[in-house]
């Protein structure tokens, strides 16, 4: 009889071996035995399960090429605080700044936010001082949107991260700013954000992926929850700028209950690859999600994009706007679908994916899908992929404006309906700022 060749458990774990898990957990040994429980399990579940195949329609259309856990690892220690001030430029309630899962820099809420309730601390730290606050939250929500083995190698790593608990009745009127850097060739970072805003509860929060050195090359897998009670307000807003060179994956899961509103803005710019996964639940009468993403790509990066909007309860309303810039020899995936279940009447849900080619080289895959249980709603979807209008390209080089930045300012047009929901000015430039460096580096 042949034999059937098979992947080896060093094949389907990488760098991410038993040995390197050991170690992990001896590190974070001082933590709550349920978490740990849970790390074993999830480590359990990384090592067993496959890595995605071409025929996975969960990663139809993705390059597998380039997927490989080799050559990674948990990096070291290092001092970043010489630059912390010069990289926040927003002026919030208060600042966390993690590199390489370490905390090294933080600007505390003021004495009032913080007796009023409002706790913005590490990860490590809730898990020790709030535990079951952080248990009945943190990576609640199944992974679903094809990258169960990575989500799985996230919560097994993860090490450190930021918590944000906002108390009822709340306003927080400043952002909250949290930084996650990668530093070190071969660094794997697993960075981590959990907000839960309780009811009628208003905060802003803004989270930077960012690498120390363009050339670097790094593996990060990253996660975010959102939690928001009845009648809350949350504005998340997300800014991936890792080095050109990594391997990216973040998983993004928000519940939103009765009344409640949540604006997530996401600008993806950095990695050779990068996935981002968006998983919206509404899960009572009157909550809305805005889920809004721009991608500026150059080179040979590939954006793959997955979405996913379930609508549990009636009365609900979504609207996803995913906006992509191509230049290059760049590939974009976008794939979302939005499910509404049997008592979910009078939903009310849109879904947009618009690409703008400004290169005849690059590609951009679109599938957008319904799933639809209840007779009463209004669903639709929609993608489109066009190029520059060349008279508007003309008309801006016939006044002296050299091709890229003609393109630049078109991108930026392109864009506004995004950017323009952003009302903080400083976040808002802070966007602005990093996909302007995208044309001078191209």
């Amino acid at each position: 009889m042949p034999t059937v060749a098979t992947k080896s458990p060093a094949t389907l774990t990488g760098s991410f071996t038993p040995e390197a898990f050991a170690a992990h957990l001896a590190r974070v040994a001082h933590l709550p035995a349920w978490w740990l429980d849970r790390k074993r399990a999830a480590y359990a579940r990384f090592a067993a399960l496959p890595f995605p195949k071409r025929t996975d329609e969960g990663w139809r259309f993705a390059s597998l090429g380039g997927l490989t856990l080799d050559g990674f690892a948990p990096p070291a220690t290092v001092d970043f605080k010489q630059t912390a001030h010069r990289e926040i430029g927003v002026t919030g309630a208060g600042t966390l700044l993690l590199a390489n899962h370490k905390l090294v820099f933080h600007e505390p809420i003021s004495p009032g936010l913080a007796a009023r309730g409002l706790i913005f601390d590490t990860l490590q730290n809730a898990l020790l001082q709030h535990s079951e606050l952080v248990r009945a939250h943190l990576l609640t929500q199944p992974s679903k949107l094809g990258s169960e083995k990575f989500a799985a190698l996230h919560e097994a790593f993860l090490e450190d991260g930021a918590f944000i608990y906002v108390p009822k009745n709340l306003e927080v009127e400043l952002p909250l700013g949290v930084f996650h850097y990668a530093a070190g060739a071969g660094a794997a970072v697993f960075p981590h954000t959990l907000i839960v805003a309780d009811d009628h509860a208003k905060v802003t929060i803004a989270d930077f992926f960012r690498s120390s050195h363009e050339a670097e090359v790094q593996f990060a897998c990253g996660g975010n929850d959102i939690h928001v009670g009845h009648g809350a307000n949350v504005t998340y807003v997300a800014m991936q700028d890792w080095s050109r060179e990594s391997l990216s994956f973040q998983f993004n899961a928000t519940v939103v209950r009765r009344d409640a509103r949540v604006l997530s803005v996401n600008l993806h710019s950095g990695a050779r690859q990068a996935r981002h996964e968006s998983f919206s639940q509404l899960q009572a009468p009157g909550a809305h999600s805005e889920m809004l993403a721009l991608t500026i790509a150059h080179g040979t990066q590939e954006f793959d994009q997955r979405t996913l909007q379930i609508h549990q309860a009636p009365n609900t309303s979504s609207n996803l706007l995913y906006k992509n810039a191509l230049l290059d020899q760049t590939r974009t995936i976008f794939s979302g679908l939005i499910v509404v279940d049997p008592d979910a009447q009078k939903t009310d849900a849109y879904q947009s994916n618009r690409n703008l080619m400004l290169s005849s080289d690059a590609e951009a895959n679109s599938l957008p899908g319904l799933e639809i249980q209840a007779n009463d709603v209004r669903c639709s979807h929609g993608a489109t992929s066009a190029r520059i209008d060349a008279e508007q390209e003309f008309y801006l080089q016939s006044r002296g404006i050299a091709k890229p930045q003609a393109d630049e300012l078109l991108v930026f047009g392109f864009f506004e309906e995004v950017l323009s929901q952003i009302q903080n000015q400083e976040l808002h430039d802070q966007l602005a700022a990093i996909i302007r460096r995208k044309f001078k580096d191209n």
